[in-house]
C-alpha cells in the first residue's frame, strides 16, 4: 500500500492589495497617463519627466526639455492646473455615491 501525505494548508498571502484595489490602481494610473498625453504644449514632456521613475532633478529636466531651470516651477504649476481640470471629471465619476 502506498502512503499518501496530506497537503499542508498554508494561509493565503493577504499582505498585498486585493484584486479590486489592484484594478482600481491600474485604472487610475491609466487615466493619469492618458490625461498627461492630452496636455497642451510642453506639459506632456514636463509631466512625464516629473513622473519618471528616474527621479530627475530640476536641472536635469530643464536640460532635457531645453528650458531654463527657473521657468520649471511656473510651467509645472500651469501643467498641474491643466491636469487637474482634465482629471476632475474622472475623479468625480469615481467618487462614492452616498
Amino acid at each position: 500500500a502506498r502512503y499518501e501525505r496530506p497537503y499542508v494548508r498554508e494561509p493565503a498571502d493577504e499582505s498585498g492589495p486585493d484584486p479590486e484595489q489592484q484594478v482600481m490602481t491600474a485604472d487610475s494610473r491609466r487615466a493619469l497617463h492618458d490625461a498627461v498625453r492630452r496636455l497642451p504644449g510642453r506639459c506632456p514632456g514636463l509631466m512625464a519627466a516629473l513622473l519618471s521613475p528616474k527621479d530627475l532633478t530640476y536641472r536635469e529636466i530643464a536640460g532635457e526639455l531645453g528650458i531654463s531651470q527657473g521657468s520649471l516651477g511656473p510651467e509645472r504649476s500651469r501643467c498641474l492646473g491643466c491636469l487637474r481640470r482634465l482629471l476632475s471629471p474622472v475623479v468625480a465619476a469615481r467618487a462614492p455615491r452616498g
